[in-house]
C-alpha cells in the first residue's frame, strides 16, 4: 500500500534529527513529530547547557590561579541570572539551527505529542499519518524515587531555569549528572553536599578514577555523603528544605537536587496498540538492527537503554537511515572502546575497559599510572594532581584502556580513543613523541609498570 511517508520519527533529538536528515537526503519521504523542544535533552537540558555551565563554575579557578601570574584582580561578583539569560538565548540559537537543519532537508516537521495507533499508523493532535517505517527516539526523563516529599526536589530538567542560585544545595545521586552538577553548584559558589547511597560515586569508571575524583573533591571542600540516603523532605518555615536520612540525621538545604537515574520516555507513546515489547528493565526491546518485536516500528537512544551518550544515538540514528534507505552503506555500530567525559572538576576522561573490566574478562594486564601536578599550577599554591592510567593487556601489548582525570581529560581523551580503536599498543603509545611541554605527553611517556 501507499503510505504518507517512508519514516515517521517520534522525538527530535539527537538520533531522530540525524536519522529523519539523512534518511531524507537519501531520498526517502520523512516526517519528525517533537512535542517539547528541538534538539532533545542533549541540546536543551543536558550536556550542551551543562558543560556551560560548567564553564561558568571553572571561572571561579582561574580567577584564584591569576595572582601566580601576575595578576591582580578586584573581588569578583557572580550573577546567576545572567549565566542563565545567555544560556537560554544560545540555546534558542541551536533550536532554531535544528529547525533549518530538517527543514533545509526537506524533512516534514509536526510540533505535537505523537501516538502510534497501529503498526503503521501515528497520531499528532487529532490527525493521523501512515508510514512504512516508524522509528522511536523519544529520549529518557530523570526520576525521582517515591518518598514523601518528593515533589519539593527537582532534577536536571528544572537546574537549567532556577531563578536564583540557591545558597545551600544537596545533590543526591552517585552518576555522573550528580558529580558533575555538584561540582557546578560548588563553583559558582553555593554550599553543596553531595549525598549517595553507595560507598563510592561513578559505579563502573575505573577504581583509581573514582577514588582519585573522591580526593580531589574533598580538596576542594565538597561535602561528600557515602553511605547515606533519604528518607522523607520537608519544608520549613523559612522556605527551606528539611531532607531527614535513613540513618536519622537531618540535613537543611535550600535545594534538593535528585540525579538518581533516568526512565524511558513511554508516556501515552501508544505501544498497547503495537507489538513492541520491553525488556526486564522498561526500555524497549530491539535487535542488532534497532528493529523492535513490531516489524515496521525501530527504537534508538536512550529509550532502548544501551550506552545513552549522544554521540551513540547520532550513530545509531545514522545506522538506521543507511540501512533503510541506503543499505549499501550500511555497517553497525561498534559499542566498544566508547571515550566518554565526566565534566566533573576536574574532569574525567576515558576509553575501553577499566582495570576491573579486563581483570574480569580474563586478561593479565599491567597497570602504568601517573599522578602529578599539573605545569599550570606551579605558579600557585593549588595542589590539585591530575591522574593517568593505562591499562595493558601483559600478553599482547595491546592498551585496553586509557583513563584521565584532569583538566582537559575529555579533548586528550578523544584522540586516544582513535588509537584504541585502531589497537595500539603499549610500544605504540611509548614509540610516539610527546608534545612539550603538555600533561598529554604523559599517556606516552609512562615506562614503569605500577602493578
Amino acid at each position: 500500500m501507499a503510505y504518507d511517508f517512508d519514516l515517521f520519527v517520534i522525538g527530535a533529538g539527537s538520533g531522530g534529527v540525524r536519522a529523519a536528515r539523512f534518511a531524507a537526503g537519501f531520498g526517502a519521504k520523512v516526517a519528525v513529530a517533537e512535542s517539547r523542544y528541538l534538539g532533545g535533552t542533549c541540546v536543551n537540558v543536558g550536556c550542551v547547557p551543562k558543560k556551560l555551565l560548567v564553564y561558568g563554575a571553572h571561572v571561579a579557578d582561574e580567577l584564584e590561579q591569576a595572582a601566580g601570574f601576575g595578576w591582580t584582580l578586584e573581588e569578583g561578583h557572580f550573577d546567576w541570572g545572567t549565566l542563565i539569560a545567555n544560556k537560554n538565548r544560545e540555546i534558542e540559537r541551536l533550536n532554531g539551527i535544528y529547525r533549518n537543519l530538517l527543514v533545509n532537508s526537506g524533512v516534514t516537521l509536526l510540533q505535537g505529542h505523537a501516538r502510534i495507533t497501529g503498526a503503521n499508523e501515528v497520531e499528532v493532535e487529532g490527525q493521523r499519518y501512515s508510514a512504512a517505517n516508524i522509528l522511536i527516539a523519544t529520549g529518557g526523563w530523570p526520576q525521582v524515587p517515591d518518598i514523601p516529599g518528593k515533589e519539593l526536589a527537582i532534577t536536571s530538567n528544572e537546574a537549567f531555569y532556577l531563578k536564583q542560585l540557591p545558597r545551600r544545595v544537596l545533590v543526591v545521586g552517585g552518576g555522573y549528572i550528580a558529580v558533575e552538577f555538584a561540582g557546578i553548584f560548588q563553583g559558582l559558589g553555593a554550599d553543596t553536599t553531595l549525598l549517595y547511597r553507595g560507598d563510592l560515586f561513578l559505579r563502573g569508571f575505573d577504581g583509581s578514577v573514582r577514588t582519585h575524583l573522591k580526593e580531589e573533591l574533598e580538596k576542594r571542600g565538597l561535602n561528600l555523603q557515602f553511605n547515606a540516603d533519604i528518607q522523607r523532605i520537608d519544608k520549613l518555615e523559612d522556605g527551606s528544605l528539611k531532607a531527614t536520612l535513613k540513618d536519622g540525621r537531618e540535613l537543611v538545604a535550600d535545594c534538593v537536587f535528585y540525579a538518581t537515574g533516568r526512565r524511558p520516555m513511554l508516556d501515552n507513546l501508544g505501544l498497547e496498540n503495537t507489538g513492541v515489547e520491553l525488556d526486564e528493565r522498561g526500555y524497549i526491546r530491539v535487535d542488532e538492527q534497532y528493529q523492535t518485536t513490531a516489524p515496521s516500528i525501530l527504537a534508538i537512544g536512550d529509550v532502548i537503554g544501551r550506552v545513552q551518550l549522544t554521540p551513540v544515538a547520532l550513530a545509531e540514528g545514522m545506522a538506521v537511515a543507511r540501512r533503510l534507505f541506503k543499505p549499501e552503506q550500511y555497517r553497525t555500530v561498534d559499542y566498544q572502546n566508547i571515550p566518554t567525559a565526566v565534566f566533573s572538576q576536574p574532569p574525567i576522561g576515558t576509553v575501553g575497559l577499566t582495570e576491573e573490566q579486563a581483570l574480569a574478562a580474563g586478561h593479565k594486564v599491567q597497570i602504568f599510572e601517573s599522578r602529578f601536578r599539573a605545569m599550570k599550577l606551579t605558579l600557585t599554591d593549588i595542589q590539585e594532581k591530575t591522574l593517568m592510567k593505562l591499562v595493558v593487556d601483559a600478553e599482547t601489548d595491546k592498551v585496553l584502556g586509557c583513563h584521565m582525570v584532569g583538566p582537559d581529560a575529555g579533548e586528550i581523551i578523544q584522540g586516544l580513543g582513535i588509537a584504541l580503536k585502531a589497537g595500539a599498543t603499549k610500544q605504540q603509545f611509548d614509540e610516539t613523541i610527546g608534545v612539550h611541554p603538555t600533561a598529554a605527553e604523559e599517556f606516552v611517556t609512562m615506562r614503569t609498570v605500577t602493578r
